[in-house]
């Protein structure tokens, strides 16, 4: 059992309750409580959890990201309770988890596959820098706050340029994270595919594309401003140079989140976005069938 930060107390109360609810069913529970800096990347097997058939991460959604970080090429299927606020990926609830259980024990769940990518930062013909991300690669223009050109190549040529103030490459996963607010698309988290999603952009033609994850993508920055930088999962990379190479590909590993009947994509979609154009608190189902 994965525990992402937060009040001590709280969270070991809950993380005692769904252990118990876990060991009640026969299974061996172990549990991981810590702060932020101790989730190193690809740390899972070398903390000795690589054995284990379900991470339950009890936190949200920040927590899921630096859950799919710290299992690293090591993924393992995931439950995610909500003990946060939106809880996107982490959708179970509090008041849902011993119906999940049952429902697990039962066999009654499905394993969803999700996109991971691989961010390499090319400097001078060396990798620089390389990370594992779930949601979304993100070039941030930063001070002193001018537009930056950033060219765009799929499998080595030249899509496009944008002159905007950065550029987010996301996953499905991250397509109803930060490039959703910049106007990006909503695109069914199984999917495999990026979304390119430009921040306020110089021209009108430059708007979100879609192209399959199959391809590699790289961004070059010829000039960055001072403060310009490469941010994969919200957390800073590295700051840009000039003539950077940014690399995005699809990565070996999927995340896989364990679904049950009680939660589904487009309930999920409906439930924590409030997408559906209805009114907000009303199931748009009741009347279903009345004139």
């Amino acid at each position: 059992m994965i525990v992402g930060p937060g009040e001590v107390g709280r969270i070991d109360a809950e993380a005692d309750r769904v252990a118990g609810l876990l060991a009640a069913h026969g299974h061996d529970v172990t549990r991981r409580i810590a702060p932020r800096e101790a989730w190193g990347e690809g740390r899972f097997a070398a903390d000795g959890f690589a054995p284990a058939d379900l991470v339950v991460v009890l936190g949200g959604d920040g927590s899921i990201l630096r859950t799919a970080r710290w299992m690293g090429y090591d993924q393992v299927p995931v439950l995610g309770v909500n003990l946060g606020t939106l809880g996107f990926l982490a959708d179970v609830s509090r008041a849902d988890v011993a119906a999940a259980v049952d429902e697990l024990a039962a066999g009654r769940f499905r394993i969803v596959g999700h996109l991971l990518f691989e961010c390499e930062v090319v400097r001078g013909g060396t990798v620089a820098h390389r990370q594992l991300g779930l949601n979304e690669t993100s070039i941030l223009a930063g001070p002193p706050f001018s537009m930056i050109e950033i060219r765009l190549l799929v499998d080595g040529d030249l899509a496009t340029t944008y002159r905007a103030d950065g550029l987010i490459v996301a996953t499905p996963v991250g397509s109803t994270a930060h490039s959703l607010s910049a106007g990006g698309p909503i695109v069914r988290k199984d999917l495999d595919a990026f979304v390119f999603t430009p921040l306020n952009p110089h021209t009108l033609t430059n708007r979100p594309v879609v192209d399959a994850a199959t391809r590699t993508y790289e961004l070059v920055v010829p000039r960055p401003n001072a403060g310009s930088a490469c941010v994969v999962d919200g957390r800073l990379m590295t700051p840009l140079e000039p003539g950077d190479v940014i690399r995005v590909r699809r990565a070996e590993p999927r995340f896989t989140l364990v679904e049950t009947a009680r939660h589904g994509y487009y309930r999920t979609l409906r439930e924590k976005l409030g997408w559906g154009g209805g009114v907000r608190g009303v199931d748009p189902t009741a009347n279903r069938g009345n004139s």
